[in-house]
């Protein structure tokens, strides 16, 4: 029979018993994120609950470890070598559960490039804690217009845009640096024994290593800069609105030496006079006169390739559809192509001479059928 005095682990996660790996590990991210020390400062019920959080995930993570506590409860751990983590600094409960120079890889683990509050660091020297060395240039999306033509062709297409970027005479730090004072130059915050100094950045430096002496005239202190470029950029057959292209290289600016990011375009595509786009399916509607329908003939059809002959047959309708097998958008990086769907409409003169009403006249003696006898109540 088990008897804890502890909260027990698997409520503190809010997971059934039976919970699988997945579950565990699950809860445990999101409990992480709302609870860890670096979102809530200063709140020490929040960092007494990182820990109780972290207590139950190292030992429910770990299959033996589970086994134990659900037999023996809290009474498993007396067999463990080495301390409990109640009491003490909270920097030597991170040292002691997750090891030495570990806490970037809980950190990064919980939130990835992620702030407080989920919100994205992408640029700005002053709201993210960049790291010392070569760093990759943020991504740019770019909203790009085409042509239809340009969609379901492809080809090449120039465009300019103008994009905010690091300084290039100070590369972003602002003006000349020197060496900080406060860290060395390392970019890491002197170690104090406490939660925030463990591979944590200099708070003095960003990281950087480096702090400024004097502003920047280019951009007055501010590190950032902004270019004109003019791109040629190729878009491949078949693309479509909302469609990605990549254009390697041609995003922000790397720090330190590192790789420019990329330009990220997402394609606009412009409508057409007289095609309609389904998928890679193309649709036209056609105009025929009352005579090619009723007794058939061949006619000239647009298509996205140009003209070509196609055979109307006799007592062809308004609203019949007919198909130009082949002749739609080729398929986005694979073989074959999309189908055209030509919708026939029926045209009724709006003028006649008096010889054509005589010959309509005539027919009309002749043709008995009723079109609306299916109305008749």
């Amino acid at each position: 029979m088990r008897v804890d005095s502890k909260p027990d682990f698997y409520d503190i996660l809010g997971v059934d018993r039976n919970a699988s790996q997945e579950e565990i590990t699950k809860a445990y991210r999101r409990l992480a994120r709302q609870h860890h020390p670096d979102v809530n400062p200063g709140d020490d019920q929040a960092e007494q609950r990182f820990k109780e959080i972290s207590q139950a995930y190292q030992t429910l993570k770990d299959p033996e470890k589970r086994a134990k506590y659900d037999q023996f409860g809290e009474a498993w751990e007396q067999a463990r070598e080495g301390g409990q983590w109640q009491n003490g600094d909270f920097g030597q409960f991170v040292y002691t559960n997750f090891g030495a120079g570990s806490f970037r890889d809980i950190f990064g683990d919980l939130f990835g490039d992620m702030g407080p509050g989920g919100v994205q660091f992408t640029t700005g020297r002053s709201r993210r804690r960049p790291e010392p060395g070569p760093t990759r240039g943020h991504d740019v999306e770019y909203e790009l217009p085409i042509s239809f033509d340009e969609a379901v062709h492809g080809g090449e297409k120039e465009i300019s845009l103008t994009l905010a970027d690091r300084c290039p005479e100070c590369e972003g730090m602002g003006g000349e640096t020197q060496s900080c004072p406060a860290c060395g130059g390392t970019g890491q915050a002197q170690s104090g024994g406490g939660f925030f100094n463990l591979g944590a950045p200099c708070p003095q430096c960003h990281g950087t290593g480096q702090v400024v002496t004097s502003r920047c005239a280019t951009c007055r202190g501010s590190g950032e800069a902004t270019r004109r470029r003019h791109i040629r950029v190729k878009i491949p057959p078949g693309v479509e609105t909302g469609s990605k292209v990549r254009v390697a290289g041609e995003g922000g600016r790397g720090v330190a030496g590192g790789p420019a990011g990329d330009l990220i375009l997402t394609m606009q595509v412009q409508p057409h006079r007289l095609f309609r786009r389904r998928g890679d399916d193309i649709h036209l509607d056609l105009p025929v006169t009352f005579v090619e329908a009723a007794l058939g003939d061949k006619v000239t059809v647009p298509t996205i390739d140009g003209n070509v002959t196609m055979t109307i047959p006799p007592g062809t309708q308004t609203g019949d559809q007919l198909r130009l097998k082949g002749k739609g958008v080729r398929h986005l990086g694979e073989g074959g192509r999309g189908d055209q769907y030509v919708h026939v409409e029926i045209t009724v003169p709006e003028k006649l001479t008096g010889q054509q009403r005589k010959l309509l006249e005539q027919f009309d003696e002749t043709w008995d059928e009723d079109p609306r006898k299916s109305m008749r109540r």
